[in-house]
């Protein structure tokens, strides 16, 4: 089996292949890892049926860890979407901010919504009020794009449900330590936002936009044309409740608590149990129970899972594969110089999500690569427990922001929905990204500091 600078090479040209084939040729990312995959374990000497083995292991064994967490948390986002739930809590949300402070509202408004939503499907959604907002209070509406754009960009890639850092978190091993994951996600999250929300009222704000002009649909006239809208109650309880059964789960573990409620609470607090829930109390969102909800609905959620699953599954083949080589004993060596101790260490998968982000796109896929390219090394360098693996997947996710350019779509959504030139756009959004990432990546490696 090769060994040395000769397999760190194989892995780098795999890494290489995976991003000239989804970048350039457009390859779809799942077959680009697949294929990645095979074409590692051959170079690398491992005997043709481990490879074959290590993929359908890889494959299916992180299908078994959250596979339905992701299905459940997608539907949940297609119902909020779908109902107007959404629209009710970007409504709660700048009721408690105030319209003096409207940059601010849709920051909250964007990290809230998009836990459980897409980012791309969250900013068109909540688009319109954005404008109504900008024009009722006289912002910029730029000022207030980006506002929104980062403040969604902020939790997409780092606060569980949303697919990626779940996809992350399994990949490294830390599916049973979700709760820990949700907590510093929404930690690292808030420097975050707030630095895209610095970057709207300080940039972003200077920037004129042609659409400002435009009479828009007054605030109260969105709200109306959309119909009867679900009560807060309502449109929070899928989200927060799968985050509070998971923590609840984790406190319970933690403390090593024993007992019938205790024993109840850790099966509840488990992500497919708590996710389950969720989807259940979105159910209370459905304005009727019929098939266009039930089927429809439910099935557009089903779709946007499929891809992530199939690409969650391929990055988990891909890991297998590494692991399967002999790289563990390379990093073994590299992990115990001085250089790589303590939270330099979280520099690495930072660095690697956010080549892979720019070069390829999409921030999913940044996510679920990255992962299982450093799972192998984690162990051998000493990454373990809860805290530590669920700042590794920080790093990552801090990787995966920087940054959002032209082969991005969500940048073009922003871009076209904003009424923002491309120019315009990359000062805007794409630099705002950069700033989310580098203020994610410190914030992380300042509670590694701090806690590890």
């Amino acid at each position: 089996m090769v060994q040395g600078a000769l397999l760190c090479l194989i892995l780098v040209a795999g890494v290489a292949f995976i991003v000239v084939a989804t970048a350039k040729f457009k390859l779809h990312p799942f077959l680009g890892l697949l294929l990645a995959a095979f074409g590692v374990g051959i170079a690398a000497g491992v005997p043709l049926p481990e490879v074959v083995k290590a993929v359908n292991d890889g494959f299916g064994g992180l299908m078994g860890y959250i596979g339905i967490v992701v299905v459940a948390g997608t539907i949940i986002g297609k119902i909020l979407e779908k109902s107007g739930a959404a629209l009710r809590m970007a409504e709660v949300v700048l009721r408690v901010v105030g319209e003096k402070r409207p940059q601010l509202g849709m920051s909250l408004i964007g990290a809230l919504v998009s836990i459980p939503v897409f980012c791309d499907s969250a900013f068109v959604i909540l688009s319109s009020l954005r404008k109504a907002l900008a024009q009722r209070a006289h912002a910029p509406q730029a000022s207030m794009s980006v506002a929104l754009a980062t403040g969604l960009y902020a939790t997409h890639t780092l606060v569980p449900p949303t697919p990626g850092p779940i996809a992350a978190a399994g990949n490294i091993g830390a599916s049973n330590y979700l709760g820990t994951v949700i907590l510093f996600g929404l930690i690292v999250s808030v420097p975050t936002m707030l630095a895209g929300y610095f970057w709207a009222t300080n940039v972003a704000v200077k920037i004129p936009v042609e659409e400002e002009q435009e009479p828009t649909d007054s605030y109260e006239d969105i709200l109306k044309d959309f119909g009867q809208m679900p009560s807060a109650f309502k449109a929070f309880t899928p989200i927060l409740l799968p985050i509070v059964l998971i923590g609840a789960g984790s406190v319970v573990s933690f403390q090593q608590w024993s007992g019938e409620a205790a024993y109840v609470m850790l099966f509840l607090g488990t992500p497919v149990v708590a996710l389950l829930l969720g989807v259940l109390a979105a159910f209370a969102l459905l304005p009727k129970w019929n098939e266009e909800t039930l089927t429809g609905w439910v099935g557009e959620g089903l779709k946007d899972a499929a891809v992530i699953l199939l690409l969650t599954g391929a990055g988990g083949a891909f890991g297998a594969v590494i692991k399967a080589t002999s790289v563990a004993e390379v990093i073994k060596g590299v992990a115990q110089g001085e250089a790589m101790q303590g939270a330099l260490l979280l520099l690495v998968p930072f660095l690697i999500a956010a080549a892979l982000k720019t070069a390829q796109g999409s921030s999913t896929a940044a996510l679920v690569i990255t992962s299982a390219l450093v799972a192998p090394t984690l162990a051998q360098a000493g990454i373990v427990g809860a805290v530590p693996l669920a700042l590794v997947v920080m790093a990552i996710g801090a990787g995966a922001m920087a940054v959002s350019h032209v082969n991005d779509s969500y940048f073009w959504v922003v871009t076209q929905f904003s009424g923002l030139k491309v120019a315009d756009a990359y000062k805007a959004h794409t630099m705002a990204t950069l700033l989310q990432g580098i203020t994610a990546i410190i914030t992380t490696m300042i509670l590694w500091w701090l806690l590890v």
